[in-house]
């Protein structure tokens, strides 16, 4: 496949579309939810843009001069150090093609359907068998002509085909797999409601852009879409699903919890799935919940699934889910944009307190709007959000730590540009298509390769130009020689001068006063808000107590500690040891623990309430003694085999249960001890415990004949069947 087909009708037809793009953006987050100021003065709380405000107004920071820009920064220039030597580059690019050639051989391609006839090229959306209507909404938002990936999938799609499509971030994807969607539903029977499409998205914001697309794409028809993510009123939800929409745009957690606690709401009418990110999806712990999709899914439907970069999870998940499926790459996934431009910043040890200078010196004289700064933890993005505000620069935050009104209103606000800087965790990594973003600047180094890929792929997108900065410490050596070995000659060294960085790290020092004021605030506020949220449950309790246990008991698919659980399991799978000495729960048997304990779930719900009281009741007092017994072996330093809660409550069950048979033949339990030979073994067979039980019985019964006979010579009672005396016969 040329690469140059990606970017033809972009770059061809921009300047033809840039007004009527102008006029209608796709991407609208505001109509979501309430707005961020409804919420604050619901919840008594205020902005930290106003504590912020309130913290320079106590005391103003001195910024530094503009003056001597001649000193401020040099010019990048190609890097020639990066590879750190021949050798390591060349036992790089050996293992690179050992490992490609491995995958490519274990792919089994017999699974897939031919693609033949599949053309990959097309002049207009009119030559796909597009209807008017599509073809009007596709000219309103300004596309002329279909990229690669949306040539070849949309006729595709239009015959009912199962698809697996992966393409270059930014090349259409979401019009690809929406158009042929929209088609099919013009042509449904209209006077039936139900729910015929099902797109699965890893992120909510992700969602919400999709579900904005969906809509812009079918303003011209009567398709009605509905959006199901989590952070939203589930009361709104759950009317919009009773409705009967033609698509549903979802998360799977907030899906599933409709599917199970909503009244009326069923997947019985689905005709097409399609899973959008399927291995970002796969990385944050989603696969038992769209396993569980797929069963309640129809076996007759079209799924299509697109995703970034094919893993073997992904290929497991094909297999499962769909039938003879079309292979469709438009273009290689792991390939870089022609128009971006690669930057590193090496920061040396020393440099490393002062990183945040250097950010900041870079945002004050270089890269000064539409710049993107991707941050390793909710917390240092937070921080660099106060910095910034002290800073006397507009920025936004977007990270997990926010309400969901605040995060579509942080995108809502650099889609308009209020605001010149979004930071921002990996949560904005993935499909986040916002137009005119100039720069991403990873000022936290990604994972690896891939995540770096979709980090920079929010730049450069559709034939325009972008820069992708990359903070680069003694640490992240591994990660540049990827970036290095891909990017060639292109990738370019920014020498960042010590004078701005040095005002700019004593500024940072005169800040950290304000920077915990406005931190303490936030938590002051936190604890308040927690607080009148407890008292107002309370209240709720008292007032509407026999409301609120008449209704039916929400399920869940997995519970707040079967959740940590997991978490926990893929962090250690993720961290196993090559030899696989080490004896951490796998990923796939802690997904098999919790779809048992979700069928456990199932049965107890139709037991009678007494009885699920006794079981919840005695599952508790079991946990709690695992837990004793696991800081004792964490005491003693032993080691402990792992034992499934279904055979410890066996064993228990079955110990009370003798005991309770003891007590009641009026023996003691210390009589059985004694008589025991030997003692009793840890691993015993089942034939062996019986056989030990049948023998303190029969040597029970034993003793009490031999108790009888004594008696019966002592003269207190004598048988009818002993001798007479033989004073009798003289």
């Amino acid at each position: 496949m040329d690469p140059e087909f990606l970017f033809d009708g972009a770059s061809s037809d921009e300047e033809a579309g840039v007004e009527e793009r102008a006029a209608q953006s796709p991407w609208e987050f505001a109509s979501y939810s309430e707005s961020v100021a409804e919420e604050h003065a619901r919840r008594n709380t205020t902005s930290i843009d106003a504590k912020i405000t309130k913290a320079l107004q106590e005391r103003a920071v001195s910024l530094p001069e503009d003056g001597d820009g001649e000193e401020a920064e040099e010019e990048p220039e190609l890097s020639d150090e990066i590879l750190f030597g021949d050798e390591l580059g060349k036992q790089v690019n050996h293992k690179s093609r050992k490992a490609d050639g491995g995958n490519s051989g274990a792919r089994a391609h017999s699974f897939f359907a031919s693609h033949e006839g599949a053309s990959f090229h097309a002049n207009s959306f009119l030559e796909l068998n597009l209807s008017r209507p599509l073809v009007r909404a596709c000219e309103a938002l300004g596309y002329q002509k279909p990229t690669p990936i949306q040539a070849a999938c949309i006729p595709l799609a239009l015959t009912g085909r199962d698809i697996c499509g992966s393409a270059m971030t930014g090349s259409g994807k979401t019009a690809a797999f929406t158009l042929p969607v929209l088609e099919r539903l013009l042509f449904r029977p209209k006077r039936i409601l139900a729910i015929r499409v099902l797109i699965l998205t890893p992120t909510r914001e992700l969602a919400a852009q999709v579900h904005s697309m969906i809509e812009k794409l079918a303003q011209f028809t009567d398709i009605r879409c509905c959006l199901v993510v989590g952070g939203l009123s589930t009361k709104v939800q759950e009317a919009a699903l009773r409705s009967m929409p033609d698509i549903v745009v979802a998360t799977p957690g907030r899906i599933i919890d409709h599917l199970r606690n909503s009244l009326s709401v069923g997947l019985e009418d689905l005709a097409v799935v399609i899973l959008d990110e399927a291995d970002r999806l796969l990385e944050l712990g989603f696969s038992a919940e769209i396993q569980e999709l797929i069963r309640m899914c129809p076996k007759r439907r079209q799924t299509m699934l697109f995703s970034a970069t094919m893993t073997e999870e992904v290929d497991k998940l094909v297999k499962l889910s769909l039938n003879k499926p079309v292979r469709l790459e438009a273009d290689p996934s792991s390939k870089r944009p022609a128009t971006l431009t690669e930057e590193f910043v090496r920061i040396r040890r020393a440099r490393e307190i002062n990183q945040e200078a250097v950010l900041l010196s870079l945002c004050s004289k270089t890269f000064t709007q539409k710049v993107i700064i991707f941050s390793g933890t909710k917390q240092a993005a937070h921080r660099l959000k106060i910095i910034f505000g002290l800073s006397g620069m507009k920025a936004a935050e977007l990270h997990g730590n926010l309400t969901q009104a605040q995060r579509l209103d942080a995108l809502e606000q650099f889609r308009k540009q209020e605001v010149d800087f979004l930071i921002a965790t990996d949560v904005a990594a993935r499909g986040l298509d916002i137009v005119g973003v100039q720069t991403v600047i990873n000022f936290a180094c990604p994972r690896d390769y891939k995540s770096y890929l979709h980090r920079v792929g929010r730049t450069a997108r559709a034939g325009r130009e972008g820069y992708a900065v990359t903070f680069v410490t003694d640490d992240d050596r591994s990660l540049l020689k990827a970036i290095a070995k891909k990017a060639g000659s292109q990738l370019k060294n920014r020498i960042v001068a010590e004078r701005p960085v040095a005002e700019w790290s004593k500024l940072v020092e005169q800040m950290e006063d304000q920077i915990s004021i406005v931190l303490q605030e936030e938590r002051e506020e936190r604890a308040l808000r927690k607080a009148e949220m407890e008292a107002t449950k309370a209240e709720n309790m008292i007032m509407h107590k026999e409301e609120i246990f008449s209704r039916p008991k929400r399920t869940w698919f997995a519970t707040e500690k079967e959740k940590k659980a997991l978490a926990k399991a893929a962090k250690a799978s993720l961290g196993k040891d090559q030899n696989g000495l080490n004896e951490v729960m796998s990923l796939q048997e802690a997904e098999d623990l919790k779809l048992k304990e979700k069928r456990r779930r199932e049965r107890e719900k139709n037991l009678p309430r007494k009885k699920r009281r006794k079981l919840e009741a005695a599952r508790e007092m079991l946990e709690n003694e695992d837990n004793d017994e696991d800081q004792e072996t964490e005491g003693g330093n032993k080691k402990k085999t792992r034992q499934s809660l279904v055979d410890l409550a066996y064993k228990r069950a079955k110990s009370v249960k003798a005991m309770k048979k003891m007590h009641e033949a009026g023996r003691n339990l210390k009589k059985t001890i004694k008589y025991k030979n030997k003692p009793v073994q840890k691993d015993q067979t089942r034939k062996e415990e019986m056989l030990e039980l049948f023998q303190n019985d029969m040597s029970d019964k034993k003793q009490a004949r031999i108790g009888k006979k004594s008696s019966n010579v002592s003269g207190q009672r004598k048988s009818k069947s002993s001798f007479k005396s033989k004073s009798r016969y003289q």
